[in-house]
């Protein structure tokens, strides 16, 4: 009896040899210019038979039936390559590919400004896209610099090099929404001096979003979004991976270290970063080195995933602090050297203060003067397939602490001191595709509160925020056409109580003041409560003329319910050195913009032009503030007066790309972009009564050319690949059509920065990468200018100076060195 059992077994044993003895294997590696091509995609035309490149470019495919077939190779960034193979029985077939790299981004997949994850190409709404490895190559001391490098149409109001705020096509402060990994970012973003408070070395990507995203995200969304998405290191099972980072500039001496990690086992991924960076005050040659510009940056972050076949779940945390000095522009009337604040009050002589020492200017100490922000995050994501749809969950909780000290007798004394706590929520389904038409439905929004703390100056009220926002998108294909479009409905209630401001006498300045006890005391913010609701929605088609030929158009209602500062301003801003008066009568803003494009990816050329129209309803501006006799109005000494204005207002301009890129001379690229805006203020009574000087809109940026020209090595060497050389141009028109009224801006003259850099890949013997170095020069003939979005241009105390220069200048020539060590 035991012998048919013994039997049995050895047929059940022996079957899957003799399977296997009847197919073929097919292995091999996938490089560019000799390097590994992680990850890649390898596919038998007409089968699902597939897999992936592990981190060295190696793949395999087992058990494959014998017979000729179409080989696919693919990876995002590099052009797709077909090769024919014959699998012969029980044999192992070497099939290796080297692919080379594509600037169309057209097959990219977006998360951004879209319900569920979409191809570029077939998206109507303006989106671009910037690679981690473009950011290394375009060196800043922050990332909104180098995104503005990379993508035409976006500008940054700068304070000093380490403070850029986004605009997009002319829009900027709360109408552009930043986020973090999906996950709105939530500071205090009104504040001129506030930057971005992401580690920049630990992402992968951006996003951008080039006009109205409303429907997606609500309010704040007005001119566009722009999504931050941290790097997520693939590698093999069991085995730690990660890259460990150097970064050094010349001219402020910013030293820059990051250290990242990542772990796979199973279906779980687990990733730490870890960052710093320190400068000390930058240079020109008109200041010399300009005082109270250092900073210092600290960045955490952890992150863990699981995919399962039910969905994924991640939670992830961030934590950044970051010390960031506060210029005011003060100096000696004759020699013009920075002097610094001693005393305050009547004791403040601001035109005889004492000389800044050269050791100071150059010390990475940080000055008594500067602000401290602090934030904290923790998000969760979940998604849960539920037959041929998905619910999508997102939840996060973010902190903002931020404090400025301005105080130069009691230095530990904040002038400010506001903390902001902010519940985010995103629930959206994804509906079974019905037809051809896939839909989703959501909510989405988020709850506030802001508190005043230990302060002697508040510029804004304490004040409570709920947000919530619901919205219906959807998008269909007809043959080469692809809609899209939906509607939202949005609804902000913001509220706050009498707010009371009176003397301390513990330190001699103002403190709150808490009902009932408020004798002495002025009710510097009455009591305000306010609901405002707002309906948004687009609706375009891209029309896919060819496979690399496309026209896009949209329509889009944008909504923007008006910030705190807006309403709410009653104070002064100690690190702006400006006094914000703001108006609780203000009306939600509305635009109706319209987006027409072509973009082509041809085999020597890529081709984008993008034309936009842009009116909006209740357009919230600031503008200095003077009095009936013109003279600027003074609340706090050695500090401008600013009031909020609405009006009507229209933006129209334009975005042209044209990248040549010769197949035939492969290691030749020729890239260049145009753009172009133009803000007018169609307050019609006031541009009358200004006779002209209210025309335009504040905060518009000039005309921008900037051209590249790029060499990169086609042969790998043994120890160096992916060597390139660029130079480039960045051309800025002067700006002559400014916000004149008052003197709230001034005409800018125009300029041209030449910049160069370089870069390669070092290899170690067994091909594996050593490490990866960038080298950049910005400015390079170390020219004097100032943009037209500098806010230390108006820093400036004299109405004449022995140079005939006035205010703060940009930096001047700046080498820049970056490491990258990946094990």
């Amino acid at each position: 009896m035991k012998i048919p059992y013994i039997l049995l077994l050895l047929i059940v044993i022996t079957i899957p040899v003799a399977v296997r003895a009847q197919t073929g294997i097919l292995k091999g590696r996938i490089t560019s210019s000799g390097d590994a091509v992680p990850y890649a995609t390898i596919a038998l035309a007409g089968s699902q038979t597939g897999t992936n490149s592990n981190d060295q470019g190696y793949y395999e495919l087992k058990n494959i039936q014998p017979g000729r077939y179409e080989v696919w190779f693919s990876a995002i960034g590099y052009f797709t390559e077909k090769h024919e193979v014959t699998i012969p029985k029980g044999l192992v077939t070497t099939l290796s590919c080297n692919l080379k790299e594509n600037s169309s981004k057209l097959n990219e997949v977006v998360v951004t400004g879209v319900s569920r994850k979409t191809e570029l190409r077939r998206n109507p709404i303006p989106i671009a896209v910037i690679t981690k490895r473009e950011m290394n190559q375009n060196v800043n001391n922050n990332i909104i610099d180098a995104i503005v490098k990379g993508v035409p149409g976006v500008s940054a109001v700068t304070t000093g090099p380490n403070i850029s705020k986004p605009f997009i096509r002319g829009l900027g402060y709360n109408r552009v929404l930043t986020l973090y990994d999906g996950i709105r970012q939530e500071g205090q973003q009104w504040g001129d001096e506030h930057g971005i408070e992401i580690d920049e070395y630990g992402l992968g990507r951006a996003e951008v979003v080039k006009g109205p995203a409303s429907l997606t995200y609500g309010s704040d969304a007005l001119a566009g979004v722009i999504n931050m998405i941290p790097a997520m290191p693939e590698g093999a099972d069991g085995i730690w991976k990660g890259d460990y980072l150097v970064d050094y500039h010349t001219n402020n001496g910013m030293i820059g270290t990051s250290l990242g990690l990542a772990y796979q086992k199973a279906a779980w991924k687990y990733s730490f970063r870890a960052s710093a960076k320190t400068a000390h005050d930058y240079q020109n040659k008109t200041d010399g080195f300009v005082y109270n510009t250092g900073f210092r940056e600290y960045n955490l972050s952890g992150n863990m995933r699981t995919d399962k076949k039910w969905g994924s779940w991640q939670l992830s945390g961030t934590w950044y602090d970051n010390k960031q000095e506060i210029p005011d522009g003060s100096r000696d009337s004759v020699t013009r050297r920075f002097t610094k604040q001693v005393a305050e009050g009547a004791g403040d002589d601001i035109k005889n203060r004492p000389l800044v020492g050269d050791n100071e200017l150059k010390s990475y100490a940080i000055a008594p003067l500067h602000q401290r922000i602090q934030h904290y995050r923790l998000y969760s994501y979940g998604k849960i397939k539920t037959g041929q749809g998905s619910i999508d969950v997102a939840l996060g909780l973010q902190q903002s602490v931020r404090r400025e000290y301005n105080h130069s007798v009691m230095v530990n004394q904040p002038g400010l001191y506001v903390v902001l706590n902010t519940l985010n929520y995103d629930v959206k389904y994804n509906l079974p595709v019905f037809r051809g038409i896939e839909s989703t439905i959501g909510l989405n929004g988020m709850c506030q509160t802001n508190r005043s703390k230990t302060a002697t100056d508040f510029p804004i009220p304490d004040y409570n925020l709920f947000d919530a926002g619901a919205f219906f998108f959807s998008r269909k294909t007809f043959g080469k056409v692809d809609i899209s479009g939906g509607l939202r409905y949005d609804s902000r209630a913001i509220r706050w109580h009498d707010f009371y401001v009176g003397p301390n006498p513990a330190n001699g300045f103002n403190r709150h003041v808490i009902p009932p006890d408020t004798a002495g005391a002025n009710l510097q913010f009455p009591a305000f409560k306010h609901a405002y609701h707002g309906f948004s929605g687009s609706l375009g088609l891209t029309y896919n003329v060819t496979e690399k030929l496309l026209l896009k158009v949209n329509i889009a209602r944008g909504y923007r319910a008006p910030n705190i500062t807006e309403i709410g301003s009653n104070g002064l801003d100690p690190g702006a050195h400006i006094v914000y008066l703001g108006d609780r009568t203000f009306k939600p803003e509305f635009s109706l913009q319209q987006d027409v494009g072509i973009i082509s990816y041809l085999n020597d050329l890529d081709l984008m032009a993008e034309l936009f129209n842009n009116n909006i309803d209740n357009y919230i501006y600031q503008a200095k503030l003077n009095d009936a006799n013109g003279n600027p109005v003074v609340v706090v000494p050695g500090n401008s007066t600013y009031k909020y204005q609405q009006s009507a207002a229209r933006l129209y301009g334009a975005e042209l790309t044209v990248n040549l890129h010769p197949q035939k001379l492969k290691w030749l690229a020729f890239n260049n972009s145009l753009a172009y805006v133009a803000g007018i203020n169609k307050n019609r009574q006031l541009i009358a009564q200004s006779n002209g000087a209210a025309r335009y809109l504040p905060f518009i940026p000039p005309l921008h050319v900037r051209s590249e020209l790029k060499f990169t090595l086609q042969q790998s060497g043994k120890i160096f690949s992916k060597t390139y050389f660029k130079v480039e141009a960045g051309i800025y028109a002067a700006q002559n059509r400014y916000y004149a009224l008052d003197n709230t801006e001034t005409a800018t003259p125009g300029y041209t920065l030449i910049n160069a850099g370089a870069g390669t890949r070092i290899k170690t013997k067994p091909g594996r990468t050593l490490c990866e170095l960038f080298l950049q020069v910005d400015n390079l003939f170390d020219k004097v200018y100032q943009s037209n979005l500098n806010r230390l241009k108006y820093f400036e105390y004299y109405t004449a100076s022995p140079n005939g220069r006035s205010g703060i200048y940009n930096m001047g020539r700046n080498l820049s060195f970056k490491a990258v060590f990946p094990f």
